[in-house]
């Protein structure tokens, strides 16, 4: 019974090439490359495990940033509405600076005229601080165009009225 796994494995062995079948001894030699090898596969591991930390880390934050944009939004409105936009690359997806558009009146998304806030900053009691904002017309996309209303220092450069 335990000589049958290892004919098995025997046999499967036979279909791969020399260098890849299993050896019942090892060749003479130092052992250097292999030590090599190993030593390279055990960086490669590190550097991954690292850039996976790092990059989970990254985005933990950006999803706390962004949860404190959303309740900051509903507080400053007073508006409890789930339907709203982030947009992270007005301002660059670097600079930490995030626009959160939505309606002031219920309705569905982009139906109503929509109130956008340019929010950035330390997230502080679970909000972040408002810097200014616009309005936008019902149905309309961010058009620097439509937008109107605007206030605050966030608005300087960015609507064209």
């Amino acid at each position: 019974m335990s000589e049958t796994p290892a004919t098995a494995a025997g046999e499967r062995g036979q279909r791969l090439p020399g260098w890849l079948r299993p050896r019942s001894i090892e060749l003479p030699g130092s052992g250097r490359m292999r030590l090599i090898e190993t030593t390279l596969l055990v960086l490669v591991a590190v550097l991954l495990a690292v850039a996976t930390v790092n990059d989970l880390v990254r985005q933990t934050h950006v999803n706390h940033r962004l949860i404190a944009d959303l309740h900051t939004w509903r507080v400053y409105t007073g508006h409890t509405y789930h339907n709203l936009s982030v947009e992270q690359e007005l301002f660059g997806r670097a600079s930490q600076r995030e626009v959160v558009c939505g309606n002031t009146s219920p309705g569905a998304p982009k139906a109503r005229t929509q109130l956008c806030l340019a929010i950035w900053g330390p997230v502080v009691n679970g909000r972040r601080t408002v810097h200014g904002g616009w309005y936008l017309p019902p149905k309309s996309e961010d058009v620097r165009a439509r937008r109107y209303g605007c206030f605050g220092e966030a608005s300087r450069g960015l609507c064209t009225r």
